[in-house]
């Protein structure tokens, strides 16, 4: 925590700003969590000042009594029923002229700002940066997620013949609630090997029932506390992969091993992206995202495939200390069949450090 003032401090005195003033709104925005330990609930709001306690301003009041006990360094405070209102009465307590903004912070309080003569800096990209490098503590973290999510992806393996998306998803957060942990997605795509019809793990569940012979390709995150990893991976039920997913699979290993081996400081991300060539060299292409920065929210860099670009190749070179979920979703070109593989990777200084220790490559799903 710490560190993490220091790191505000710096903010502040880069960009010329008397204030910080941290936004977030229902687990969107973490910067409030990194720097108070409140993991948000409705809605939030942080002001830190140069000198002296930030203030956390709570949206319902019945947060306010966990809030004040889970924070550290500030002064917990209701902000009232409207938002916008007690952010202004804050600022204005304050005397801030001039805020470095981090978050998404609503229009309608950041236009009662500026009427209010207070001019408005946005620096969620600076604050982003400061997040891209973890400390040995948030990896210490990152850890511990990344093993409750060993657990889930692990309840796959048997008795899920009749379940549906619906009840995968049940059996998944039994295996970590017990221990603290919180979800963060679990995406299931269920289709039979022989007549495919869905290539990526989907946001909302299906009803359709697991059925033998079927294929699962799943996206599962747990998060433990506010720190989250990722784990991807293909089962298929009752028989071996059939010979299209069998290729899909083959190809989408060759480009986890070929992209993993990368992740060494120094490392530009336009070479992740040649890496992954191997995917459209065999015919196939990638609906999801290849590569993301990952643990304090969905980082740079964001990489798709050749086929399936997710922008403009950024100027950006790899870090030790970043984590990065290497993920190749590898479908057909038509979108009907599909597999993923990867999962949340720390970048060492002699290259890449798993946190999972689920077996890697495509599993068998058994009755047993």
């Amino acid at each position: 925590m710490g560190r993490r003032a220091l790191v505000a401090e710096n903010l502040r005195l880069a960009h010329d700003v008397d204030h910080l003033l941290a936004y977030s709104s229902s687990g969107v925005g973490g910067a409030v969590t990194w720097w108070t330990q409140w993991p948000v609930t409705r809605e939030a709001a942080l002001v830190l000042a140069p000198e002296g306690e930030g203030s956390l301003l709570i949206q319902f009041f019945n947060h306010v009594p966990l809030a004040t006990r889970l924070s550290e360094g500030v002064v917990v405070q209701w902000v009232g029923p409207d938002t916008g209102v007690g952010i202004s009465e804050e600022i204005r307590r304050r005397g801030a002229r001039r805020v470095g903004v981090i978050g998404p912070l609503p229009w309608n309080i950041a236009t009662r700002l500026v009427g209010e003569g207070v001019e408005l800096v946005d620096l969620t990209g600076a604050y982003v940066k400061e997040r891209l490098v973890k400390s040995d503590e948030e990896i210490s973290w990152m850890s511990l997620a990344a093993h409750l999510g060993d657990r889930a992806v692990s309840v796959l393996e048997t008795r899920v013949l009749g379940e549906n998306e619906r009840g995968l998803g049940a059996r998944v957060e039994a295996t970590f609630l017990p221990l603290g942990g919180v979800n963060g997605l679990h995406y299931f795509a269920v289709n039979p090997m022989e007549n495919p019809t869905y290539a990526v793990p989907r946001q909302h569940p299906s009803t359709r029932r697991v059925e033998s012979g079927d294929v699962i390709s799943t996206e599962i995150t747990v998060n433990f506390f506010d720190y989250g990893a990722q784990i991807l991976r293909t089962f298929s039920v009752e028989a071996p992969l059939n010979p299209l997913f069998k290729d899909l699979h083959d190809v989408a290993e060759e480009a986890f091993a070929r992209l993993s081996t990368l992740l060494r400081p120094g490392t530009p991300v336009s070479r992740l992206v040649e890496a992954s060539s191997v995917i459209e060299e065999a015919g196939f292409t990638t609906i999801d995202d290849l590569v993301h920065g990952y643990g304090g929210g969905y980082l740079p860099p964001i990489l798709g495939s050749r086929s399936r670009p997710h922008a403009a190749l950024p100027d950006f070179t790899l870090k030790a200390g970043m984590t990065l979920v290497v993920q190749p979703n590898v479908v057909t070109r038509d979108g009907r069949a599909g597999v993923q593989t990867g999962e949340c990777l720390l970048v060492g200084e002699d290259g890449p450090i798993r946190l999972h220790q689920y077996p890697e490559g495509a599993q068998l799903m058994t009755t047993a």
